[in-house]
């Protein structure tokens, strides 16, 4: 990383990739969020200087909030003080769907070097959404419970749940967890053979299929829930869940050290729950399953560049993939996928180069194109790559460009073409900027405290999308502000002044915001019905809080909203506060027909009728929420959608392996331009004998 990019980056520090993990890429788990009190250093004098250097001209729009709009808030707000309770984390997770459940497991962070002893863990319990809590200690015997990967909810409405107890190793034969299945109102204490060395991870579909590895490297599996538990294998690294009841491993040879980092592992499958595995890969560096793909990182000589194979079948049968090989000090990570495409990062040779390129796969994973190269890809695995889930097709990331400058570049084709963002009409550059665009801040920002949240996007919240940017010709270490898309992020509007916590509610018919401060106490809630056009404000608490984090159910139904935060008591003291608003007091009207309109997705006005909202082989229209309307989406509410078949252009199809589009140009090539045939066909093959043109998944 040179100098100039530091200096970009002002306060942030990018720490380097260390070790090569391929496929590195965590998901989020949206049912479960982490309270911490926290307070970084230096982020007081940092939020002045950067204040003032934003420009004065934006203004926010707001509207005057009624005397009884304020009194139906004040008699639907909550307030919970967690008194007495020490615990310097919450962990918050949601049980079930739509019934209201959310347990809060409260720890205590010892210092480096000590052991707590008799300790325990507080657990709390809400049945209404988080407007009342109740301290449930007893049920597990005020156990201390781990604070890493103490919780754990079923799949779906299972309403099953776990607690592992944090019982050392040397005090124990064997671990103990606490089930439950009905929804945390009681749970059974169990004896375990071993000590689990992460979280139990239960399968996706069926809530009473457990499986985990121990400290020692066993792997463990439960088929009733945790009551019985068999040791399915020796020296196991890894595992995930395949489709069906197959589950993947990965393991070492019989007393071989550091056989991942070597890459000798082998790759198991088991079928059938345990009973028996066969080996399906050898000398694996690592592997990954996502939509429907076995891939494999090989080294299929010692000390040689790995390769990727990859298995549509489960296993049966491995292709190699058509990437370029990965040295030691370079890394894969499956981006995103489904069972269409996946998008695979391939980090550039040399040592801290923290970019790479995006590939993207055909429908088999095996046949890649060159997507965007120069993707930023830093230290901590952080990647800023976001699907755009409320509108189909659309990818964001940032890419670091050869002049050193961070820029983000977004995709409607599923990675066919990237582009710069367009600045919103209400935001502008300063005078000597000579490319003026919209920059989006993501997993960087928010791990180096820049910006509190990612962008966000959900399916029913159709078109919109609410992300931290700035405007410029890269990305600056300045506060961002928070602006929103309404049409999957063709078009911008600067919405709110500085970085904020934000959620969406009701299907997108409600978005809320918080500012997003550590050194002074916040006492307001901003929200809007128009899609963060204009914003009414509402004190929520006489008493005004540390804020720590928004909480609201996943997924985007619920009009419940959740804020935590904290009161300090004494110099070394902290109470946890939680307010939680429901506002579908406020909502009370049942949005009918005519509070909807039709929008066409994609859609662009230099278009003609006939390709106009054309992306990847056909149009959609929606019914969506018009923006005057005041009224509440619902939790039956379910986003309603046309499709029609359209012409395909040169705009639907990828570049094959080995190809790419030139810059301004449609057109794939190497050193000589060539086009697809026309007639909209899936797939063409050229006169010689590699796959020219391969048609973009939709």
């Amino acid at each position: 990383m040179t100098e100039r990019v530091l200096a970009l980056l002002g306060v942030w520090v990018l720490v380097a990739v260390v070790s090569a993990q391929d496929f590195g890429q965590k998901k989020w788990c949206p049912r479960t969020v982490v309270l911490s009190r926290t307070v970084h250093e230096g982020t007081r004098s940092r939020e002045r200087r950067d204040t003032k250097a934003r420009g004065s001209s934006f203004s926010l729009c707001k509207l005057k909030l009624t005397a009884s709009d304020w009194k139906k808030l004040d008699q639907n707000t909550h307030e919970t003080a967690f008194h007495g309770d020490d615990g310097s984390s919450f962990t918050l997770t949601w049980v079930g769907d739509g019934i209201g459940v959310i347990l809060v497991l409260s720890t205590i962070s010892a210092p480096v070097g000590v052991v707590l002893g008799g300790g325990s863990s507080r657990l709390y319990r809400s049945e209404d959404y988080g407007k009342t809590f109740h301290d449930i200690s007893h049920v597990i015997n005020n156990t201390l419970i781990q604070k890493e990967f103490g919780i754990g909810t079923g799949p779906g409405n299972s309403q099953k749940v776990i607690l592992t107890a944090d019982v050392p190793a040397f005090e124990s034969n064997g671990g103990v967890i606490f089930t439950s299945i009905d929804a945390g109102m009681s749970f059974k204490p169990v004896q375990l053979p071993f000590h689990p060395r992460q979280a139990i991870t239960f399968h996706f579909q069926n809530p009473n299929y457990l499986v985990t590895i121990s400290v020692n490297g066993g792997l463990w599996l439960s088929l009733d829930f945790g009551r019985k538990w068999n040791k399915v294998h020796e020296g196991v690294h890894s595992f995930m869940w395949g489709s069906d009841i197959t589950l993947f491993f990965s393991s070492s040879p019989n007393g071989t050290v550091d056989a991942d980092r070597r890459g000798e592992l082998h790759l198991r499958r088991t079928e059938d729950l345990g009973r028996t595995s066969t080996t399906v890969a050898h000398n694996i560096f690592s592997f990954g399953y996502i939509g429907g793909f076995l891939f494999t990182s090989v080294m299929e000589r010692l000390g040689e560049p790995r390769v990727i194979y990859v298995s549509s079948d489960q296993g049966d049968v491995f292709n190699r993939a058509q990437l370029p090989s990965a040295t030691i000090e370079q890394f894969y990570s499956v981006l995103d996928g489904d069972e269409d495409m996946i998008f695979m990062h391939v980090d550039d040779p040399g040592a801290d180069t923290y970019f790479g390129t995006v590939y993207t796969s055909d429908d088999r994973g095996i046949l890649y194109s060159k997507s965007l190269e120069r993707h930023l890809f830093g230290g901590e695995g952080k990647s800023d790559f976001t699907n755009i889930t409320s509108l189909r097709g659309v990818y964001l990331t940032n890419v670091l460009e050869e002049d050193d400058r961070i820029r983000t570049v977004i995709s409607f084709d599923r990675g066919g073409e990237w582009r710069l963002l367009r600045k919103p009409d209400n935001a502008e550059c300063g005078k000597n900027t000579i490319n003026c665009n919209l920059h989006i801040h993501g997993e960087y920002s928010r791990y180096n405290g820049l910006a509190p949240l990612l962008p966000l996007s959900d399916p029913s919240a159709v078109g919109l999308v609410i992300a931290h940017g700035s405007v410029g010709d890269s990305v600056t270490s300045a506060w961002p502000d928070v602006y929103v898309s309404d049409d999957g992020g063709y078009t911008w509007a600067r919405t709110l002044r500085g970085p904020h916590h934000y959620s969406i509610l009701d299907s997108g018919g409600l978005v809320v915001a918080v500012e997003s401060h550590t050194d002074r106490v916040i006492r307001t809630v901003k929200f809007s019905t128009d899609e963060g056009q204009c914003w009414k404000l509402y004190n929520f608490t006489d008493q005004p809080i540390f804020f720590a984090s928004l909480a609201s159910e996943p997924g985007t139904k619920s009009m419940n909203l959740t804020i935590w935060g904290y009161r300090r008591e004494e110099e070394y003291r902290a109470t946890w506060v939680a307010v939680t608003i429901d506002f579908q007091h406020l909502l009370t009207r049942e949005c009918e027909e005519q509070d909807y309109v039709e929008w066409l997705a994609h859609s662009d006005a230099g278009k003609d009728s006939d390709t106009d909202g054309c992306a990847l082989g056909y149009r959609e229209t929606f019914r969506r929420l018009k923006k005057e309307s005041v009224c509440r989406n619902g939790r039956n509410y379910v986003v309603r959608r046309e499709q029609s078949p359209c012409l395909c252009t040169r705009e639907d199809y990828l570049c094959d392996y080995g190809y790419y589009r030139h810059e301004n140009s449609s057109v794939c090539g190497t050193g000589r331009l060539q086009g697809p045939r026309p007639g909209g066909v899936s797939k063409w093959r050229g006169e010689g004998t590699t796959d020219l043109w391969v048609m973009n998944s939709h």
